[in-house]
């Protein structure tokens, strides 16, 4: 789908990406053409690493087990014989102070279960997104949320923990971004001065239209206050 790869370029120059964006599709059935991912992950959110690094592929639900919060935040059940495993991670979580256990029923979560979740470089997506991820810094994503403003949407709070529900949250407002967790940072490898920022799909082209003149008036906002302090400071 060339148009996302050109969405991707436009993405990466303006903002001065050096991550991929990911580009994440919820589906009924697995998809033909993509192979599904195989071996055991950690969390869902390697899953984006993965995507963000070049790999095309699908996860079926069971591949997602082992992160019980974020099987949670995508409306999958686990099985029978490991459903302890959601309460236990809660009940460590909460006895820690990390999160209230009455947060949990608030988080954001996927209106259904998907059969297969397809994972992959914008550019690359084998099918349409619902929703894309971007990783950057917050002077790029400051541009990125300058121009969802242009057309009407913005996230009025920055998420926190648990990462994985911005993709619900997006998909209901438009755009969220979250200041990733702990365990987010260390199964991805998210440095210090990153976080994400997670656009509904069909938003997306809306959103990519205005970067060029909000990435303009930037530049020539900061030449102005630039002036504006130096003759204030003189």
């Amino acid at each position: 789908m060339a148009h996302y790869g050109v969405l991707e370029r436009t993405l990466t120059d303006a903002l001065q990406l050096t991550r991929r964006p990911v580009a994440v599709a919820f589906l009924d059935e697995p998809p033909a053409g993509v192979r599904r991912l195989e071996g055991a992950q950690p969390s869902g959110c390697t899953f984006w690493s993965l995507a963000a690094d070049g790999q095309v592929f699908y996860t079926a639900p069971e591949d997602h087990y082992n992160c019980p919060i974020g099987s949670y935040t995508h409306h999958i059940d686990l099985p029978k014989g490991r459903t302890h495993e959601l309460s236990d991670t809660l009940s460590l979580m909460a006895d820690l102070g990390y999160i209230g256990m009455a947060e949990v029923p608030g988080l954001p979560r996927l209106d259904k279960t998907p059969a297969a979740t397809v994972y992959s470089p914008l550019g690359e997506t084998p099918t349409a997104p619902a929703a894309v991820i971007v990783t950057g810094t917050p002077g790029g994503l400051m541009l990125l949320h300058e121009a969802g403003a242009r057309i009407g949407i913005s996230s009025t709070s920055l998420l926190g923990r648990p990462t994985c529900m911005a993709i619900p949250a997006a998909l209901s407002t438009g755009i969220a971004s979250s200041l990733g967790c702990v365990g987010n940072r260390i199964y991805t490898g998210l440095e210090d001065e990153e976080f994400y920022s997670v656009i509904r799909a069909d938003k997306l082209a809306a959103i990519a239209a205005e970067i060029a003149t909000i990435t303009a008036a930037n530049v020539m906002l900061t030449q102005y206050h630039r002036e504006r302090q130096a003759t204030i400071t003189a």
